[in-house]
């Protein structure tokens, strides 16, 4: 069995899908192109790629429903999907993402940072987010729910507990946009009655002690982590 990682690349040009398809294979990635929303839904699981890029302005269907539509299969649940495009709206990607995107890439784009931002994908699928028993490993931090502490090498960082609840929370699915509302419910509770300014200053106390490369602004929507 090949242990190759197999991408889907759906977009509506072909020279588009012939440069990112040439620069992926020289890459190693086995690949996969569709030239519609239609054809990807129908090759995916048949391809059952790792990893679906997706353009978003598409004939007959767009790559946001595209993405919706695989998003309600349980084959797909858990499939990275890339959505890249040459729509830079702050509307358009909150919708992207708030439709279970896992990363919004704009045309145009060097090949290598286009390959370097799947790598990181995959290495986020694949090691950030993993858990041994109570230790969450996140990027090059190590959150340790039993004890409360956060590290990073042989730093130790001090954190109150609803920092560290928020951090624990987003740092549990790297990449993965919590909505303003998830973060009051799972941090602070639902009889807890708090405003958005809540949420922001605990941010930035965050970024203070921690660093600001790891939670990212999705304007409008709320926060995740990434590295």
């Amino acid at each position: 069995m090949s242990s190759k990682k197999k991408i889907l690349i759906v977009d509506d040009e072909q020279d588009i899908l012939e440069f990112i398809s040439y620069n992926l294979k020289k890459e190693g990635f086995e690949v996969a192109t569709a030239l519609n929303g239609k054809s990807a839904l129908e090759l995916s699981p048949k391809f059952k790629p790792d990893l679906i890029i997706l353009d978003i302005m598409m004939p007959e269907m767009d790559g946001v429903e595209v993405c919706k539509r695989l998003r309600k299969s349980p084959m797909f649940q858990n499939t990275l999907i890339a959505f890249l495009t040459a729509r830079n709206e702050d509307y358009t990607q909150i919708s992207a993402l708030e439709n279970g995107g896992d990363d919004y890439i704009t045309k145009p784009i060097k090949p290598g940072v286009l390959i370097s931002r799947i790598k990181a994908l995959f290495r986020r699928l694949e090691r950030n987010g993993s858990t041994e028993g109570e230790r969450l490993f996140a990027g090059d931090l190590i959150i340790d729910r039993d004890r409360m502490m956060v590290k990073r090498g042989e730093d130790h960082f001090e954190l109150a507990k609803k920092e560290f609840d928020l951090l624990a929370l987003l740092a549990s699915k790297p990449g993965k946009v919590f909505q303003r509302y998830e973060i009051l419910n799972q941090v602070w509770g639902s009889d807890v009655i708090v405003g958005n300014r809540t949420i922001d200053v605990h941010v930035r106390k965050l970024r203070e002690k921690i660093g600001s490369q790891y939670i990212k602004t999705v304007k409008g929507v709320g926060y995740k982590f990434d590295f």
